[in-house]
């Protein structure tokens, strides 16, 4: 039986409930279309690193993270209530590429596919 570690599941809540207030309550336009890919809670539950993924290119990026830093003690005090946590971690955002890298290497890869 595998056992998750609290900040685990911590950061699942955190993800769903993240995922849930960018789609029905921020209205900037900055965090629209913004996936919250994971989150990564340190096992004392006092940072949390939050990994999100926007389409759009570099200016985009630069637009949703200037977005996540404008709304961040917003964020977390809602997600604080909606978590019912004694302590809420603090918050960080950061982009994760990994979905840019898969679109590049697709890209090569129907290249060299058609180019044969």
């Amino acid at each position: 039986m595998t056992q998750f570690k609290r900040a685990d599941r911590v950061g699942g809540q955190v993800q769903k409930e993240l995922s849930d207030l960018l789609l029905k309550e921020i209205r900037d336009p900055r965090l629209d279309s913004i996936t919250i890919l994971r989150v990564s809670i340190t096992d004392d539950l006092r940072s949390a690193r939050i990994y999100f993924s926007v389409a759009g290119g570099e200016e985009r990026k630069t637009d949703a993270l200037a977005g996540f830093k404008s709304a961040s003690g917003y964020l977390k005090r809602q997600l604080s209530r909606r978590l019912e946590l004694r302590h809420m971690p603090e918050i960080e955002f950061f982009y994760d590429a990994s979905l840019d890298r898969a679109t590049k290497i697709n890209k090569v890869l129907k290249e060299i596919h058609n180019g044969r």
